[in-house]
């Protein structure tokens, strides 16, 4: 059996000597009518706007923790401020206490109490 043979078999059909094996179907390929091609149309648009608001939600989520970490890191940043002005305070007593000139004033007991 020939290549051809055998192919032609296949197809179902016999063909013969100087004849075409090739067949075409006259059938229309099936179209969506506009109704159709209407609702899938808004079924597309209606899940793009699905998508495109489920993405603005979550950039609106993620601002709103932006937010909350911005005011917690002004309120730290404050506070931090306030230690180290406190204690700029404490160490400036000591060192004054230590210092040089303070070491050679002489301390003043009182002299008496005024009575009226």
């Amino acid at each position: 059996m020939t290549y051809s043979s055998a192919l032609s078999l296949s197809r179902g059909q016999y063909a013969g000597r100087n004849q075409n094996v090739v067949s075409f179907s006259s059938a229309r390929a099936k179209r969506l009518g506009p109704v159709s091609n209407t609702i899938i149309l808004i079924v597309l648009a209606c899940t793009l706007g699905l998508l495109y608001l489920t993405q603005v939600t979550k950039t609106n989520a993620y601002g709103y923790q932006i937010n909350a970490l911005q005011e917690k890191q002004a309120q730290l940043k404050s506070e931090h401020d306030n230690l180290e002005l406190a204690s700029a305070r404490l160490q400036s007593l000591a060192r004054v206490q230590q210092s040089n000139v303070a070491s050679s004033l002489v301390p003043i007991a009182p002299s008496g109490t005024v009575q009226e």
